[in-house]
This record gives structure tokens, sequence and C-alpha cells, in this order.
């Protein structure tokens, strides 16, 4: 099974950190990470998250989605030759493990499913000097806020969203813009349901894109990594997957 409903709590020991090591991430990340704090490395988590994604907005374009190993996606949006939100969660992710911050990838999509929202991917991150999760979209710099500014975790937004609780975002990246239609789509509308994205392991993707690309089909690359026991998996903890497609 590649879905399962989970309470809560049931995700609370989960993150991305669990089952990628430092040793794992390809040398890259450790060059270009150089460059991002090559003028320092602020003390909080807080400013140093700020600091690697407004430095990665600032050399990195979005394009045609890619479906590469980790090292070839993070050099190809370098380049400025593509990559989707899927992709730059992806790159945020072992830069944040090389960072010692320990970070969640989730998805979005609808309950019932529809094909006029083709769901979302973004992360979420422990703030060590607030002591909690707190939702952050890289491809934005997009962090949402309860009535008294706190920044909120992912399960906290769709909460407040379900019960039509004030909420409100703002992008930290200078002179960003913001799509309202867009924040509302993946986030702001009461039919999109969050999952967890459990299990992936950077090193042994890396090594079967590297293998099998472009010659095999990526969903056939997916297929036999899950065949061999060695495959991702989602968690639900707020709504039961199964209704997705009734």
């Amino acid at each position: 099974m590649l879905s399962h409903n989970a309470e809560e709590d049931a995700i609370q020991g989960n993150s991305y950190n669990v089952w990628n090591k430092k040793e794992d991430i390809p040398r890259c990340f450790y060059e270009v990470n150089a460059q991002v704090f090559k003028q320092g490395r602020p003390r909080s988590d807080f400013e140093l998250i700020k600091q690697l994604v407004s430095w990665l907005n600032a050399h990195t374009r979005m394009g045609p989605g890619l479906s590469e190993p980790s090292d070839k996606v993070l050099k190809t949006m370098l380049y400025e030759k593509g990559g989707v939100c899927s992709d730059m969660v992806q790159v945020f992710n072992n830069f944040c493990v090389i960072n010692n911050i320990q970070v969640r990838e989730w998805g979005t999509t609808s309950v019932p499913f529809t094909h006029t929202n083709g769901g979302h991917s973004f992360n979420e991150i422990f703030i060590k000097e607030w002591q909690k999760w707190v939702l952050i979209d890289p491809s934005w710099g997009l962090l949402f806020y309860d009535e008294n500014k706190v920044p909120l975790s992912v399960i906290e937004l769709f909460q407040k969203v379900r019960t039509a609780q004030t909420v409100s975002y703002n992008s930290f990246i200078k002179d960003k813009h913001l799509e309202a239609s867009q924040v509302f789509k993946n986030y702001l509308n009461a039919d999109i349901t969050p999952f967890l994205i459990c299990g992936y392991r950077n090193k042994v993707y890396d090594a079967y894109l590297r293998m099998t690309r472009p010659f095999i089909p990526v969903f056939i690359v997916h297929f036999m990594v899950y065949v061999l026991g060695k495959s991702y998996h989602y968690k639900f903890p707020m709504d039961d997957y199964r209704n997705i497609f009734n």
C-alpha cells in the first residue's frame, strides 16, 4: 500500500532526515551550500532558512518537471532550464539535511479528487528557537500565520481553513509577487487535504534514476523501487484517503 491513514500524533517522529543522512547527499549540494553562506551562517534556524530560500529563488528558475537524480535537478535549476514545485522541494530537502534542519515533504490533493487541482508540493521545517513545525513553501518563500502572527504548521493551517478561522500569509523574499488565486487553490481551499511523504530515500532514487533515465519512463522506475521494497509512501493525517476517488 502506498497510502495510509494516520492520526496527527503518528507523524510526529517522521522527517526526511530519518531516511536521509548527510553522507547520502550528493557533493554538489555542499559546494552550492558554501556559496549560499559564503558571508557567514545565521545563528537561528529561521534566519538560515530565509537566507537559503532567498538564494535559491534568486539563482534558479522554474519550468518543466525534471524527474531526475537530485544532483542533476539542482544543476538544471541553477542553469535556469526547468523545475516544478516538487523539484524545488527535493532540492530544499537535501539542503536542510546538510544544514541540520529537520524537514518534511508534503503534497496536497482534493477530496474528492478533481482534475482542476493538480496538487502541489511544499515543506515543513522544525524551527528550534520556536520549538515547533512550520509550513514553508520554498518555491515562494511562503509562510502562513494565525491571528496572533504565529507561523502555522501544516496541520494547523488546514484545520483553520476548514473551520473558517483567520489566516494570513506573506513571502519573506523581497519583491516576491504572490498570486492570490494560486495560494487559494493550493492552501486556502477547504477541499484540499495534505499528505506526508514518508520513507523517501534520496540515495536510492538517485541511483535508480541515474541508471534508467531517460531510457525508462519515470513511473516504471518508481514501480521498480516499490517492488524492491524501497519505495516511499503517503500518510493522510486529516482525511480517509479511500474517499479521494469516491
